[in-house]
C-alpha cells in the first residue's frame, strides 16, 4: 500500500513517527508532504525520513492563496507516487487531491477551534479520528478512541526518560518551565495567551516564578533579552525530556501543556481557547489547567509548586490516565490498513 502522509506542524512529526515505522515494518510505502515550518525540516531529517517540503504561508491572503498552490504542487507529488490513500492532521491540501484522484482521505484531528481548516478539509475527508475528548460533533463522518495524540510519542512504551539530557545542559530536576508561543497557527487567529505588553511584565512574571525554581524560557519569539537570557538552546530532539524533568510547566501553547500534562508534568495552558484533550486531562485526571488569565494562571502555579508538586502524587494521576487509553499507533496503523483493504465504511 502507498500511503501520502501530510504533516504542518512539528507536533504532527513526533504524531506519526511511530506510525510511520509501524507502516513501513507491515511492508507499505510512505511519502510525506510538510509544511516548511518551524523546526519540521530537522525533525523529519533526525528520524531519517524522506520528504517534500512546500511552502508555509503566515499570513491570512497568504494561507487562501496557499490552499491554490498547495494542491497543485501535491497534486504532481501524487500524481507520480498514486497513492492508495491520503492521511493527515485534516489538510485541506490531502482532503482536496484525494477526491480529484478517487482516493480516501484520512484525518487524524484533534484542534476543536481549527474552524477554516475544517470548512476548507472535512467536507472532502471520508473519515475524521477523534479523541472521545474532542467536544465537538462533526457528524456521521467521525469516529472517535479512548486516547491523544501525543500519546504516539509519549506513551512509556514509546517515551524513557533520559537523566542525561539534564547533564547535557547543567540542569537539576524541578525547574520551572515557560512555554511563549507565536501564535501564528490558522487555529490562533483570535487566540490570547500571556499577552505581556512589555518587557517589564515578563520580567516581573518570572521573578515570581523564580522564588521556587530555576526558569527556563522555551519560546518560538525572542523579541526581548529576557526571553534570550531565560532561554534554553536545545536540540528539538531533547524537548520531551526537558519537560519530563520539570515541576511545573506554564504554557501559551496548547501542544507543550498538552505534553506536559501526559508525562505527568503538572500543566498550565494560559489561553482564551479552550481544547478538548485538555479539558479532560483536567476535568477526569487533574493533570492539566487551562486558565485564560495570565494572573490566575500565575496564582495557580504558585499553589501547585508551594503544595501539589509531589512527583508520586502526579504520577499517580498519569498512571490512571494511562489505564483508560488505548495504544494509539495501533489504532491507527490498523484503521488505515482496515481502510486499504475494505474502503472507507
Amino acid at each position: 500500500m502507498n500511503v501520502l502522509l501530510d504533516i504542518g506542524h512539528p507536533k504532527d512529526v513526533n504524531v506519526f513517527s511511530n506510525v510511520i515505522r509501524l507502516l513501513q515494518e507491515r511492508g507499505h510505502k510512505i511519502k510525506i508532504f510538510a509544511r516548511a515550518k518551524e523546526s519540521t525540516r530537522k525533525m523529519l531529517e533526525e528520524n531519517g525520513f524522506e520528504y517534500k517540503l512546500c511552502k508555509h504561508y503566515k499570513t491570512m491572503p497568504g494561507k487562501a492563496f496557499g490552499v491554490l498552490a498547495n494542491d497543485l504542487l501535491l497534486y504532481r507529488m501524487a500524481r507520480k507516487f498514486k497513492p492508495d490513500i491520503f492521511v493527515s492532521p485534516g489538510s485541506p491540501y490531502s482532503a482536496h487531491v484525494s477526491r480529484l484522484m478517487g482516493k480516501p482521505h484520512l484525518a487524524f484531528s484533534d484542534t476543536e477551534i481549527a474552524g477554516l481548516v475544517t470548512k476548507l478539509a472535512f467536507p472532502f475527508t471520508d473519515r475524521i479520528y477523534t479523541s472521545t475528548s474532542f467536544y465537538l460533533d462533526l457528524g456521521p463522518k467521525q469516529t472517535r478512541f479512548r486516547g491523544y495524540y501525543e500519546l504516539t510519542y509519549l506513551h512509556p512504551k514509546y517515551f524513557k526518560p533520559d537523566e542525561n539530557v539534564l547533564t547535557k545542559y547543567g540542569l537539576k530536576a524541578g525547574y520551572i518551565l515557560v512555554r511563549l508561543s507565536a501564535l501564528s497557527s490558522h487555529h490562533d487567529l483570535h487566540a490570547k495567551g500571556f499577552n505581556f505588553k512589555a518587557e517589564k511584565e515578563l520580567i516581573e512574571y518570572i521573578s515570581v516564578l523564580e522564588k521556587y525554581g530555576k526558569v527556563i524560557i522555551s519560546s518560538e519569539i525572542s523579541d526581548w533579552q529576557t526571553i534570550k537570557d531565560y532561554q534554553l538552546e536545545m536540540d528539538p530532539k531533547d524537548l520531551h525530556n526537558i519537560i519530563y524533568h520539570a515541576a511545573l510547566c506554564i504554557s501559551e501553547g496548547a501542544t507543550m501543556a498538552s505534553e506536559a500534562a501526559v508525562l505527568g508534568v503538572p500543566s498550565i495552558y494560559v489561553s482564551n481557547n479552550q481544547r478538548g484533550y485538555l479539558n479532560e486531562l483536567e476535568q477526569k485526571y487533574g493533570l492539566a489547567y487551562t486558565i485564560p488569565d495570565k494572573d490566575l494562571a500565575l496564582k495557580k502555579a504558585i499553589e501547585i509548586l508551594e503544595n501539589g508538586s509531589n512527583r508520586d502524587v502526579w504520577k499517580s494521576k498519569k498512571d490512571e490516565m494511562l489505564s483508560d487509553t488505548i495504544d494509539v499507533v495501533d489504532f491507527i496503523v490498523d484503521t488505515i490498513e482496515f481502510h486499504d483493504q475494505k474502503g472507507v465504511q
